[in-house]
């Protein structure tokens, strides 16, 4: 009679996560609009506020008086959604000068 030490089963195999055309390590990077980043990568949501795009977004929310960008937390396994995000940092207020001109136009 063999005695078995170690049970070997089927390995289960997963497709690998995808951004775009390309794969990626999730434990490493992260994708986002189709492009790969570091995970410990960061960028600037206006002057001074910096932000995590792996598992933040940059938005820019507009009202009567004034135009703000907000840091928003990502909601894991949905679409980034400016509007129901839960709120991360609130970053220096935005001069009407430096809104993208689609904007400016749309208020006029």
């Amino acid at each position: 009679m063999v005695t078995r030490i170690f049970d070997i089963e089927p390995l289960l195999c997963q497709p690998a996560p995808r951004c775009g055309d390309h794969i990626y390590n999730p434990f490493e990077q992260c994708c986002d609009n189709d492009t790969i980043l570091t995970l410990n990568g960061t960028s600037l949501c206006g002057p001074g506020c910096i932000y995590w795009p792996c598992f933040q977004q940059c938005c820019l929310e507009t009202s009567a008086s004034k135009n703000q960008r907000i840091v928003r937390f990502k909601i894991p396994g949905m679409k980034p959604n400016c509007r129901s995000s839960p709120i991360s940092t609130i970053c220096a207020q935005v001069v009407e000068n430096d809104m993208p001109l689609c904007r400016r136009y749309r208020q006029m």
